[in-house]
């Protein structure tokens, strides 16, 4: 399953929706990841200011992984101008 991330806010709630599908707490995720509950909890409520290889090693430890790709390109609507 994909899940499409486009704001920070996407983005904490997806970390801990995998994290309790994967069924783990953040205890046991910090010990999977060899860091502390805290730091998991701070990791999930602001992943903005996380650096972006703990984010992926904390997606990867659930089994997940990053991908990037460009969207398709929206279709115009009617009426509206593009760029």
């Amino acid at each position: 399953m994909n899940y499409p991330i486009d704001t920070p806010q996407q983005l904490r709630t997806i970390l801990r929706s995998l994290r309790q599908a994967s069924g783990l707490t953040q205890v046991q995720l910090g010990q999977k990841l060899g860091v502390t509950q805290k730091r998991i909890a701070r990791i999930e409520a602001v992943p903005q200011v996380t650096a972006f290889d703990q984010i992926a090693r904390m997606v990867t430890a659930l089994g997940y992984r990053v991908v990037i790709e460009k969207p398709a390109p929206k279709a115009a609507e009617p009426g509206t101008d593009t760029w």
